[in-house]
């Protein structure tokens, strides 16, 4: 695949040698690779290049990684965003998670880690199977337009959180497991990641309201049932 199918990641890094490494492993894959030092260039940039995903570091200069995701998820724009930082308490990750980002990766990274967890994000983001409508009770998902109403009215839901729904849609009743899911819907398993799942379910159940279809199996997992 070419790096023009693969499309444009944007890299937003303050730390030179990190960002160096980043480009040089997505180049290696075939994507393009655009970096910005600071959020505000990064913001810019976003915007400005639509690119299929973003590497966003936290801590930056001019305005950092949080408010760059808020900004861009206010403006309507749901590219999947990764999370990059030294940060590794648990109330930043799921501060990013709730803003809207797809994944979360800290310091110090394997970049191939990294290459792989952008790779399942671009494709999460791009979802299109044989059969494109899925309903269960007040929720319909057109996997094709890849969006989601409540009654005919139309959701807004991140890449992640739209192929998370999708995942336990398209099988209603089966329970699975947090590890399941982790590594189905995120592309990798890690059991100190479970919490990524709880609240990308919290997120997607919080913007469907009462229609959301999942279902939490007490220390099990969840499932997708008629509420």
């Amino acid at each position: 695949m070419s790096t023009e199918q693969k499309g444009l990641v944007l890299v937003v890094e303050d730390e030179a040698a990190i960002a160096d490494l980043l480009r040089l492993y997505l180049s290696r894959e075939g994507f393009g690779v655009h970096v910005e030092r600071d959020g505000r260039g990064g913001l810019a940039s976003a915007r400005a290049l639509h690119p299929v995903a973003v590497v966003l570091d936290v801590g930056l200069p001019e305005i950092d990684g949080t408010e760059v995701c808020r900004r861009l998820r206010a403006d309507g724009d749901w590219v999947p965003i990764l999370f990059c930082t030294a940060r590794d308490d648990e109330i930043d990750r799921v501060l990013g998670l709730e803003l809207g980002a797809d994944d979360y990766i800290t310091k110090p990274f394997s970049p191939r880690e990294v290459v792989a967890r952008v790779k399942a994000a671009v494709r999460r983001s791009g979802v299109v199977t044989a059969s494109p409508h899925l309903v269960l009770g007040r929720v319909e998902v057109d996997r094709d337009a890849h969006k989601v109403r409540v009654d005919g009215a139309e959701v807004e839901l991140t890449a992640t959180e739209f192929d998370l729904l999708v995942h336990l849609m398209k099988s209603p009743g089966r329970v699975l497991s947090r590890e399941q899911l982790l590594s189905e819907v995120w592309g990798y398993a890690a059991a100190a990641g479970t919490r990524t799942v709880d609240v990308h379910v919290a997120q997607v159940r919080a913007k469907l309201g009462d229609a959301s279809p999942i279902r939490t199996v007490r220390g099990v997992g969840y499932s997708a049932e008629t509420p």
